[in-house]
C-alpha cells in the first residue's frame, strides 16, 4: 500500500525535474552534504537526525579483512528523494533504505550519497542498512590504525568514525549505539558502554557493546587485541570495565586510581553522567589519547595526568559537547585545567597560583604563545593553545570572578547541558549571570586575543603575587 503523502511527493518531485530553471538550483528534496561547521562545513548531513546506530563487524586481524553491515535509524526532518552519510571505509556492496533496495554513490572522497527507492517524508522514521567489506586501510591515527600485536582500533578526532562505519558526523547529531563484533576466539573486543555478550562460538568470539547514552561520532570506538581486563566498581555503583593490550599491562596499577579519579571528579562536577566506565590501555606509540565515551582510549605514554585529563572529558566533551569545532576549548580547555590545576592544588597540595605566575612569567614575552585564539583557534589549530593557554585561562578566570561563582559554575554547568551540545558562548553567559562583575573585557582578551591580555585581566585578584 502506498500512503498518499508518498504520492503527492512524487508528484511534487516529477514536477521539479521537468519544470526546473536551466540554471543548477540546490535541490530542496536532497539532503545537504554537509552541515556549515566554521572549520568542517561538510561535517554532516542535512535532512535527517540520527537516533541509533548497530554496528556489526566481523574482522580477521591476520587478513586485516573487515565484513560490516551499519544500520541507521533516523528520523527525516525534510522531504528526502536523496541523502548524505560520511563515510570513507571499505567499499560499499548494497544499501537499503526501509528494506527496499536504494542506489548509492561516493562523493567528494568522504560522501556516501543514498538515493532511496521511494522517498522520505519529514516527521517519520526510517532505517538505513548499509553493507561494506574490504581490506581495511592504516589511518595511522586519523580513525583505523593497526596495533604492533596484530589487532586494531579507532581512534582520531575529529574524523576516526567514518573510517569504520557510514554515519551522520557531527557533533550536533548524538545517537545511541550498538557495536556488535565477532573475531577468531584468541582475540578480544572492546567498545563503548556495557558489554552485553562475550561468547565463543566454534572458534569465534561474539561481543557485543551498548552505549546507552547518545554520543557522537568521534567518541565511539573498537579495539580488537588479546587485552587481558580489569573489573572495578566505582564508589556510586558505576561498573568499572579496563582493557591491556600486551604491551600496556604495566598500566594495570595507574588504572587501578580510577575510582579515586571519578570521585575526584564527581566533586567538581557532579554525578558520572553514563552507565559504566573504564579505559582501553594499547601498547602503541600513537601521539595523543581520546575520551572515547565511556571508555577513554590510552597511548602507551600514558600518565597519571593523561588518565585525570580523559576522566574529566566525560563531563566536558562527552556529556556536553561542542555546538561547532570552533568551541572545542569547551573541551580542551577544560579538561587540561582539571588535570593540570586542580588536581595538583587538591590532591598533591601544590600551588597553583605559583604554577600560574610560573608560566606567565615564562611566555608573557613568546609571542607564537599567545598568537592563536582560545575562542576560534581555526582549522588546523583546534589541538594546540587550548592544551598550554586553557589552564591560564580558567585560571585567571577563577581568581577574577571567586571559587564560590567558579566552582559553582564548573559543576552546573554540565548538568543544565548534559547529553547535549554547548558553545564557549554558553560558558560566558552562564558565568556572567553569576556574578556582579562585568566579564566581557576578561572574555574578550583572553578568548579572542592573540597578544598577553592586559594585566587587569592576567593578573587578577593578586595573581601579581
Amino acid at each position: 500500500m502506498r500512503s498518499m503523502g508518498a504520492a503527492l511527493l512524487v508528484a511534487m518531485l516529477c514536477v521539479l525535474v521537468t519544470a526546473g530553471p536551466a540554471v543548477a538550483q540546490p535541490d530542496p528534496f536532497a539532503g545537504a552534504p554537509g552541515l556549515g561547521d566554521p572549520y568542517y562545513p561538510l561535517d554532516g548531513n542535512g535532512g535527517y537526525d540520527a537516533v541509533h546506530y548497530e554496528v556489526e563487524l566481523g574482522y580477521d586481524p591476520p587478513s586485516r579483512a573487515l565484513d560490516g553491515t551499519t544500520t541507521i535509524d533516523a528520523t527525516a526532518t525534510q522531504p528526502l528523494r536523496a541523502f548524505h552519510l560520511d563515510y570513507t571505509g571499505p567499499p560499499v556492496r548494497m544499501v537499503t533504505v526501509n528494506g527496499l533496495p536504494a542506489a548509492f554513490r561516493s562523493q567528494d572522497e568522504q560522501e556516501l550519497v543514498v538515493t532511496p527507492l521511494l522517498p522520505l517524508l519529514p516527521g517519520l522514521p526510517f532505517r538505513v542498512m548499509v553493507d561494506y567489506g574490504g581490506p581495511m586501510p592504516d589511518t595511522e591515527g586519523e580513525g583505523w590504525t593497526y596495533a604492533p600485536g596484530g589487532g586494531a582500533f579507532a581512534a582520531g578526532e575529529p574524523h576516526s568514525a567514518r573510517t569504520w562505519y557510514p554515519l551522520n558526523d557531527t557533533p550536533l547529531d548524538k545517537a545511541t549505539f550498538t557495536l556488535r563484533a565477532t573475531v577468531p576466539a584468541e582475540w578480544q573486543v572492546m567498545g563503548n558502554g556495557v558489554r552485553t555478550r562475550d561468547e565463543v562460538i566454534d572458534g569465534q568470539r561474539h561481543v557485543d557493546w551498548e552505549s546507552r547514552h547518545p554520543t557522537i561520532g568521534y567518541l565511539t570506538t573498537v579495539a580488537i587485541d588479546r587485552f587481558e581486563f580489569l573489573e572495578q566498581t566505582a564508589s556510586d555503583g558505576t561498573p568499572i570495565l579496563s582493557g591491556f593490550a600486551p604491551g600496556a599491562l604495566r598500566h594495570r596499577e595507574l588504572e587501578q586510581r580510577l575510582p579515586e579519579i571519578l570521585d575526584f571528579s564527581a566533586e567538581l562536577f557532579g554525578p558520572y553522567p553514563f552507565e559504566a566506565v573504564g579505559g582501553i590501555y594499547l601498547d602503541t606509540e600513537l601521539p595523543f589519547s581520546l575520551e572515547t565515551q565511556t571508555r577513554p582510549t590510552y597511548a602507551e605514554w600514558v600518565d597519571l595526568n593523561t588518565v585525570v585529563h580523559e576522566i574529566a572529558h566525560q563531563w566536558w566533551g562527552d556529556s556536553v559537547s561542542i555546538r561547532s569545532w570552533a568551541d572545542i576549548c569547551l573541551n580542551e580547555c577544560f579538561a587540561s585545567y582539571t588535570a593540570d590545576y586542580l588536581w595538583p592544588e587538591r590532591v598533591d597540595g601544590t600551588d597553583v597560583d605559583a604554577e600560574y605566575r610560573d608560566t606567565v612569567q615564562r611566555f608573557r614575552d613568546e609571542p607564537r604563545f599567545w598568537q592563536i585564539p582560545l575562542g576560534n583557534p581555526g582549522a588546523g589549530d583546534e589541538f594546540t593553545s587550548v592544551y598550554y593557554r586553557g589552564p591560564l585561562f580558567l585560571h585567571a578566570l577563577r581568581r577574577t570572578v571567586g571559587d564560590e561563582v567558579f566552582f559553582g559554575a564548573l559543576r552546573d554547568f554540565p548538568s543544565a547541558y548534559a547529553g547535549g551540545n554547548a558553545s564557549m558562548a554558553d560558558w560566558r553567559t552562564f558565568v556572567q549571570r553569576r556574578t556582579q562583575l562585568p566579564l566581557d573585557g576578561f572574555f574578550d582578551a583572553w578568548l579572542g586575543g592573540e597578544t598577553p591580555p592586559p594585566d587587569e585581566y592576567l593578573f587578577p585578584g593578586g595573581l601579581r603575587g
